[in-house]
């Protein structure tokens, strides 16, 4: 297996609930029952069958919340991708400072994306949101996580998507250097 190709890494600015991939990804916290930021553009732009997939995962596999740096897929409701791969990404505010942390949130979601069959997926900037990351950090992780994944044999495209102008830059040059 070889490293991937550069095509199959690639950054715009937009809105991820826009998405036409097999997969998006969601910055979500361990309730997974919605919240701010990505979260809660994806929650409602998927509607109520998202909310009552996520509380079903509550109830069954994680009645404690899912852990951070760990992530779980379902389906996706209204929104135009397949499904939606729920991360936790560490939050530096509550002393969540270990980048390995953070790197397991992509890892695991590629995971999530290989276990059930999508081959393309887009990604928010996990953790540089409320969760109060600076934005080159985790551009930085975020790209190196999906570049050296062994996993990525088996994606044909990670689209990070991110909201503004400064994340973007950011992740352009990361994926640059």
């Amino acid at each position: 297996m070889g490293m991937p190709s550069e095509h199959q890494i690639q950054v715009e600015r937009g809105d991820i609930t826009r998405q036409t991939l097999d997969a998006i990804v969601n910055a979500a916290n361990s309730s997974l029952l919605g919240g701010g930021g990505v979260d809660g553009a994806i929650h409602r732009a998927a509607g109520p069958s998202l909310l009552a997939e996520c509380r079903e995962i509550r109830r069954t596999t994680y009645p404690n919340g899912l852990p951070t740096g760990e992530a779980v897929a379902t389906g996706a409701g209204d929104l135009p991708c397949r499904w939606v791969i729920h991360t936790v990404g560490p939050d530096r505010r509550a002393g969540q400072t270990d980048p390995k942390l953070l790197a397991s949130c992509f890892d695991s979601s590629l995971a999530e994306a290989v276990r059930v069959g999508a081959r393309s997926m887009a990604f928010p900037a996990v953790s540089a949101g409320v969760y109060a990351w600076p934005v080159e950090q985790v551009a930085e992780i975020a790209v190196r996580a999906v570049r050296s994944s062994p996993l990525m044999s088996d994606i044909e495209l990670v689209r990070f998507v991110l909201f503004d102008e400064i994340v973007l830059g950011a992740f352009q040059s990361a994926l640059a250097s």
